[in-house]
């Protein structure tokens, strides 16, 4: 398998980039672009490109692939979707988790698993993302609480103020019924 695998490293240093027909021609084709361009067919009818003439772009073909045996493969491993913690007891020997698009709670289950049973995943730093994720929380908490004392402090005044207004009603009306008498 390793032998496969530094053939494929091989080829894929050799393997030229594919750009679509006209690229020098149309901006948005450009091959300067940051995104990188998705390889289409050329389908016209007097394209020089699909009748592969010398001296025109190289088109993507069978000989280009890598080995059947290493194709698809990450870090000589096979890699497979996990989208929450239970799918990691799924996961065998030759294969290594991938996590989903998900939500960040189910992302830290899935995070303190591997951590405890020693489980690489392609696109996750379990140890990281975890201390991570606990330094929002309090954060998040901390602001929650900051929240809380605002708005206590906001419902006193309001409170205050209502004392004050009642108090003040009631005096005017002791104050006009002594007018009165």
């Amino acid at each position: 398998m390793t032998e496969l695998h530094e053939f494929r490293k091989i080829l894929k240093k050799r393997k030229p980039t594919f750009l679509r027909k006209d690229t020098f021609k149309k901006s948005k084709l450009g091959r300067k672009r940051k995104k990188k361009q998705k390889w289409k067919r050329p389908r016209g009818r007097h394209s020089k490109l699909r009748e592969k003439w010398t001296g025109y772009m190289i088109q993507p073909s069978i000989g280009w692939s890598s080995p059947k045996a290493v194709r698809g493969l990450v870090q000589e491993l096979k890699p497979k979707l996990i989208f929450n913690a239970a799918e990691l007891d799924h996961l065998k020997e030759g294969e290594i988790g991938v996590v989903g698009k998900i939500g960040k709670k189910n992302k830290m289950e899935i995070a303190e698993k591997a951590a405890a049973k020693n489980i690489r995943l392609l696109n996750l730093n379990a140890k990281k993302f975890i201390k991570r994720f606990k330094k929002e929380l309090e954060k998040k908490k901390e602001e929650k609480s900051k929240v809380k004392k605002t708005t206590e402090t906001k419902q006193e005044k309001k409170e205050a103020g209502k004392e004050v207004k009642t108090e003040k009603k009631e005096e005017g009306k002791k104050e006009i019924k002594e007018e009165k008498k």
